[in-house]
């Protein structure tokens, strides 16, 4: 008699995606066709715009990832880059930095590569709830659900639901992620179908029905129609 084959090993297939345990694989050409389909001003701003390619990360440390989203928050990239490289400085000879060594380092450093104290605190609070486990693995992560995932890490001071939603779609590239809060895709939205006024968050969760389950893709052309 067979024994029951380890869940590792089991697919399951879909004209669409291969799953394996919550890990979902995007078939762009089928997602492209969906999104195509649903009007004719979506498949011109398809045609015209930088294609969506996104695959999930080889490897993922969600303390990096999140910690460099926090650092990222309410500035222009080209200052919070700088930002970040002072942080990461700070651990040097290291590929990924150790919470342990973030939780040990004094606020004031941190403070002097230019972390706001409110960012201090919401860093060391991820590097504490990475020690204790309320923020998954890398690896744990690939086996939970969207909801699951958003539930976890929002329990961390200065990580809420956009944070959690720009992590899924492009580090974990999960095919139906919809921020409905984003003003670069309400923005692009009313651009796109030619609006005067940019729909309030509940209105674009309607809007976004006719998109499942690639509402990813979606959200990537209309931060393509403001480029």
């Amino acid at each position: 008699m067979l024994s029951k084959p380890s869940l590792l090993f089991f697919v399951i297939r879909h004209p669409t995606l291969v799953i394996l345990p919550m890990i979902r694989v995007m078939n762009h050409e089928s997602a492209h066709r969906h999104i195509s389909k649903s009007h004719p001003h979506m498949a011109e701003l398809i045609r015209r715009s930088r294609r969506y390619e996104i695959t999930p990360a080889v490897s993922l440390r969600p303390f990096d990832a999140l910690a460099e989203s926090i650092a990222y928050q309410q500035l222009s990239g080209k200052a919070a880059a700088t930002i970040w490289g002072r942080v990461r400085a700070l651990y040097p000879k290291t590929k990924s930095i150790d919470p342990a060594k973030v939780l040990a380092t004094p606020d004031e450093k941190l403070r002097a590569a230019g972390l706001s104290r409110s960012k201090t605190a919401a860093i060391k609070d991820l590097a504490a709830k990475t020690l204790d486990g309320t923020v998954p693995s890398g690896r744990a992560l690939l086996r939970m659900s969207d909801d699951e995932i958003i539930a976890r890490l929002t329990q961390v001071r200065g990580i809420g639901r956009w944070t959690v939603e720009m992590l899924l779609l492009f580090d974990l590239a999960r095919p139906d992620v919809w921020p409905v809060a984003d003003y670069g895709v309400q923005k692009g939205f009313a651009k796109t179908f030619r609006k005067r006024k940019l729909p309030t968050p509940k209105e674009l969760m309607k809007h976004g029905e006719k998109w499942r389950p690639y509402r990813s893709l979606a959200a990537w052309y209309f931060w393509r129609a403001l480029d």
